[in-house]
């Protein structure tokens, strides 16, 4: 509307006299002016609401992604009341106390990667563990998510962590020793390491 009434105000410029045309050149320069200042407010007020909605936005994903994180944690420490993040590492609080930590652990089983959440009690025995994605084969090395090989991990420290014929304490399943050693190496490697890190910081 606004350069539809400066065209309309030009158009009728050259139908004026002189002191017309004056008066017309300053009602122009007048509109000219307000709307360079109305479409600078439209812009400045654009930006800062474009502002304001990403700001909100990242405050919505962020505390959806901490419930997600609670809820996850939740499963190996339900006592918990705080945590927070370093280095890769979850340090888990009941009230003003450290009651553990929890990592994830990768490594290769039989048909590829193997993740692995891992919690931790304060003098780094294993409180809980759960396969959280794998490939390995179907009705073998697929066991390594159940009970039966999982529920061996927990209490033990780190050196017990290894597959009975590797001197530790875990029976591996039947025909995916492959698989079972995959998860053992990859949570004592990981616990060398997050083990390391704990000891520095302390």
């Amino acid at each position: 509307m606004l350069l539809l009434r400066l065209l309309i105000d030009i158009l009728n410029l050259n139908l004026l006299d002189t002191r017309g045309k004056r008066k017309m050149l300053e009602r122009l320069k007048s509109k000219r002016l307000y709307s360079i200042v109305f479409l600078t407010l439209v812009v400045l007020i654009s930006a800062s609401l474009l502002l304001w909605i990403n700001s909100f936005t990242a405050v919505v994903v962020k505390a959806q992604e901490e419930a997600k994180i609670k809820s996850i944690l939740e499963s190996i420490f339900p006592d918990l009341t705080g945590f927070e993040e370093s280095r890769d590492i979850f340090i888990i609080y009941k009230d003003d106390n450290i009651t553990g930590y929890t990592f994830i652990a990768t490594g290769n089983g039989y048909g590829g990667p193997v993740s692995i959440f891992v919690g931790i009690n304060p003098d780094y025995s294993i409180k809980d563990m759960e396969v959280l994605s794998h490939t390995e084969t179907p009705g073998l090395g697929s066991k390594i998510t159940e009970d039966a090989f999982t529920g061996q991990f927990e209490g033990l420290l780190i050196d017990d962590i290894a597959l009975l014929r590797d001197g530790g304490k875990i029976d591996a399943i039947t025909g995916a020793t492959i698989s079972s050693r995959a998860v053992t190496s990859a949570i004592q490697e990981r616990m060398i390491e997050v083990i390391e890190i704990l000891s520095n910081e302390g």
